[in-house]
C-alpha cells in the first residue's frame, strides 16, 4: 500500500467522476459552444454571485490572469511574502503583468488592514502605483489557515477607499468555507475576482476558474488566449468539476480531522519540534535541528509513504479523498511506533 501525502493534486478521478466524464456532452469551448463548460462556468458564476466565470488549464494561469485584469506594467500587487502568487508562479507576476510585489510580512500567509494601509505607496509619481491586494485562502505556506472573514472585509474597505482592486487566489477556498461554515457568496461580495481550484482537493485531473463581474472580466478570454489557455472539447474537464461540485466539497472535513490526526501523533515524535496549528488538510512540521531531513523522508518513504520538504527542516504533508480510512489507520500506526 502506498500512501501518496505530497499533495492533494495526486488525487485521481473517481469511476462517479470518470462516467461522468466520458458521458459529457461537448462542443468547440474556442467558439463557446460547449454546454458542459457553459454550466460550470454559470454554475460557479452563480455561486459566487458574479457575472462571469473562466475556466482555466491551471490555477497558476488564473491567476496570473486575474493579476494582468487589475494592473498595468510598472503597478505594485500587495500581497503576503508566503503569496503562492509570488513563491510559486516562476515570477508571473512581474513576466506576465509587468508589475512588482510589495510584501507584508504577515502571519502563517495572513495579514492585516492595517498592514495593508501601511503598504500602499505614497501618491507622488516616482513610487509605483499600487493597484491591487492579492491573499490566499487558505495559506499554502502557511499551513492550511484560514483568514478571518472579518479581517477581510476590513482589507476591503481599505481597497475600496484606496481604489485598490482585491484578488483571492482560492486555491484551496472549498477548505476554508467548509471549515469556517462560509459561503461562496459571502466571498464574493468582498472580492473583485476570485479563482478557485478543482483539482487540490476536489478530484479533478484538471482545471480552476476565474470568477468576478462583467466590466473586470471582459479582458479573461482574450488573456486566457494570449497565454496559450484555450481549450476545444474541454466539456470533459467541465464535467469532472460539476461532479466535484456535487460530491466532494463537503466531504473535506474528514480530511480536515484526519489532518488534525496526524498531528496529535507527530507532536509525539521526539524528532519533531514543532507542528504548526492545523486548521484544514495541510500539515506543516519541522524536525529538530540534529535530526537528518533525508533520513527521516527515506525512512518513511521505505515504509511507502510519501510527503515532501519544505526546506528549513519543515516538511509538509497534505490528506486528500485518495488517503483512505485503512491508509489513514496504517499511517498512524506507523507514526505510533515511530515514537516508542
Amino acid at each position: 500500500m502506498i500512501i501518496d501525502l505530497r499533495s492533494d493534486t495526486v488525487t485521481k478521478p473517481s469511476k462517479g467522476m470518470l462516467d461522468a466524464m466520458m458521458s459529457a456532452e461537448v462542443g468547440d469551448d474556442v467558439f463557446r459552444e460547449d454546454p458542459t463548460m457553459n454550466a460550470l462556468e454559470e454554475r460557479l458564476a452563480h455561486m459566487f454571485g458574479k457575472e462571469n466565470a473562466l475556466f482555466f488549464p491551471s490555477g497558476s494561469m488564473a491567476n496570473q490572469v486575474g493579476i494582468k485584469l487589475h494592473t498595468n506594467p510598472g503597478e505594485q500587487v500587495i500581497c503576503d511574502k508566503y503569496a503562492h502568487i509570488y513563491n510559486y508562479e516562476v515570477g508571473g507576476v512581474a513576466f506576465h503583468s509587468g508589475a512588482s510585489c510589495k510584501l507584508i510580512d504577515g502571519d502563517r500567509g495572513m495579514f492585516t488592514a492595517a498592514q495593508v494601509k501601511e503598504a500602499i505607496n505614497p501618491s507622488e509619481y516616482y513610487y509605483s502605483q499600487s493597484s491591487l491586494v492579492e491573499v490566499e485562502n487558505t495559506t499554502n505556506k502557511g499551513g492550511g489557515a484560514c483568514w478571518d472573514f472579518q479581517e477581510l472585509e476590513k482589507i476591503k474597505h481599505v481597497c475600496k477607499t484606496s481604489n485598490l482592486g482585491f484578488h483571492l487566489d482560492g486555491a484551496r477556498l472549498w477548505n476554508a468555507m467548509v471549515a469556517k461554515n462560509e459561503s461562496a457568496l459571502q466571498y464574493g461580495e468582498i472580492f473583485d475576482t476570485i479563482s478557485v481550484c478543482l483539482s487540490k482537493g476536489l478530484g479533478c485531473p484538471v482545471g480552476s476558474v476565474l470568477i468576478g463581474d462583467q466590466d473586470i472580466m471582459k479582458k479573461s478570454l482574450s488573456l486566457r488566449k494570449l497565454f496559450g489557455g484555450n481549450m476545444r472539447q474541454v466539456g470533459y474537464l467541465a464535467a469532472a468539476g460539476l461532479y466535484a461540485l456535487d460530491h466532494n466539497v463537503e466531504r473535506l472535513a474528514q480530511d480536515h480531522k484526519k489532518a488534525k490526526e496526524i498531528g496529535v501523533e507527530l507532536s509525539k515524535l521526539s524528532s519533531v519540534k514543532k507542528v504548526e496549528p492545523i486548521e484544514t488538510n495541510i500539515v506543516i512540521f519541522e524536525l529538530h535541528d540534529d535530526v537528518d531531513e533525508a533520513h527521516f523522508l527515506n525512512n518513511l518513504k521505505e515504509k511507502h509513504i510519501y510527503i515532501i520538504g519544505m526546506g528549513s527542516h519543515k516538511l509538509r504533508m497534505v490528506t486528500h479523498l485518495d488517503y483512505t480510512d485503512q491508509m489513514h489507520e496504517k499511517f498512524l500506526g506507523i507514526l505510533q511506533t515511530l515514537a516508542l
